[in-house]
């Protein structure tokens, strides 16, 4: 039987997961090795690890990290204490081979961890680009300290490829998020306002607003323009709460604060996987920098008002409006995306991410690689060369 690592780190990650974990836990080859670190461990952020154990998973080891900050060298700090605990985790558990997904430091601590105990990583979604993230420098590195790729398109595999990446190590397997929208089943709307006190008629906004961690100073004013929009456009509005980034805390509380004084906006800190693409469906429109705006919307054929430049080099279908930060540029954008003949024009759009069989591609891969020195020694593979 071989033993598959997977690194979750938060909310996010684990419901881009959840197809693959799935996968893995059906597989009689196969055993699961779920590692649960970051934001999942801590209060503030909603104790997520408690929605895995609701999933039928089991935490093989739990990474504790300092999440109590964003201060700059606290974000540093704690990608330390994490590569530690990884480390450790690791050496006990010791799985054939690690899943890890992205490009959020604390991933990045845990493909750093794996090097040295001779681990070979298997990092989804290489390749990509956001240029006003600190993401790109660690996604990159992580495409380096991995030995399989599973990008969400040809053109990053490319990219992987142009980094040196031998061809063979790479497979273009999809977004693996959007297999969760044949699988999950979707909660009707009643079920929705029931479970979360929301109404949904008429649709709301769904609002989701990242620090841009490379401009992160401007946080709060970014954070303003994004509130004031909204107060322009006085539609109703459900927020998610932002990742623990650089500048993350200070738009939590002015969200907090805005949602406490405006009787159209309602905050909900955890939905889910299940719930949050069920609230895709219904919602009128996304709003923020988020990159379910520009992986799973495009499904829903979903209008998107994407801001400023944290998804800044991401492939784009029809359904995203870039703007600006400026508060009427925004909400003349969210006005345009909840038109009908905006609405109407995504209709039978192709998402560019890929057909909804990612898990299966990267099951197989997991499956059928040799685990062995070739996998673990890397060659640089220079441009024009195809071994």
């Amino acid at each position: 039987m071989r033993t598959v690592g997977v690194v979750t780190t938060s909310r996010s990650d684990y419901g881009i997961y959840l197809p693959l974990l799935r996968g893995i836990q059906a597989d009689r080859s196969l055993r699961l090795d779920l590692f649960v670190g970051g934001m999942h461990l801590a209060p503030e952020f909603g104790m997520t690890f408690r929605q895995i154990e609701a999933d039928g998973f089991e935490a093989a080891e739990r990474i504790e990290m300092d999440v109590s900050s964003d201060r700059p060298e606290a974000v540093a700090a704690s990608a330390g204490m994490a590569c530690a605990g990884f480390a450790r985790a690791f050496a006990r558990r010791r799985p054939d081979i690690l899943v890890a997904l992205g490009d959020r430091i604390e991933m990045h601590a845990a493909a750093l961890a794996a090097l040295p105990l001779r681990i070979p990583v298997a990092h989804l979604h290489g390749g990509e680009l956001t240029r006003g993230a600190i993401d790109d420098a660690l996604r990159h590195s992580m495409t380096k300290l991995s030995h399989l790729h599973f990008t969400s398109t040809e053109a990053y595999a490319r990219r992987v490829r142009q980094l040196g990446e031998e061809p063979w190590r790479v497979t273009v397997a999809g977004a693996l998020s959007l297999d969760n929208l044949g699988r999950l089943e979707r909660l009707s709307v009643e079920e929705l306002e029931r479970r979360f006190a929301l109404r949904f008629r008429p649709p709301p906004l769904l609002v989701t607003f990242h620090s841009t961690t490379l401009e992160h100073e401007q946080a709060g004013e970014q954070t303003d323009a994004l509130l004031a929009a909204l107060d322009l456009c006085a539609m109703p509005t459900v927020f998610t709460l932002p990742n623990c980034d650089t500048g993350g805390r200070i738009i939590i509380r002015k969200v907090r604060e805005f949602v406490a004084t405006r009787g159209f906006a309602r905050l909900v800190e955890n939905f889910g996987p299940e719930a949050y693409f069920s609230v895709m469906a219904v919602a009128a429109a996304m709003v923020g920098n988020s990159s379910s705006g520009i992986i799973e919307a495009p499904s829903f054929g979903l209008p998107v008002v994407n801001i400023g430049t944290r998804q800044d080099g991401r492939i784009r279908a029809a359904n995203v409006i870039d703007v600006g930060y400026g508060k009427t540029e925004i909400a003349a954008a969210i006005q345009r995306a909840v038109s009908k003949e905006f609405r109407a024009s995504l209709s039978g759009q192709a998402n560019p991410y890929g057909d909804g069989r990612a898990a299966e591609r990267i099951l197989d891969r997991l499956k059928s690689v040799s685990l062995d020195e070739r996998l673990l020694v890397k060659c640089f593979a220079d441009m024009g060369t195809d071994r």
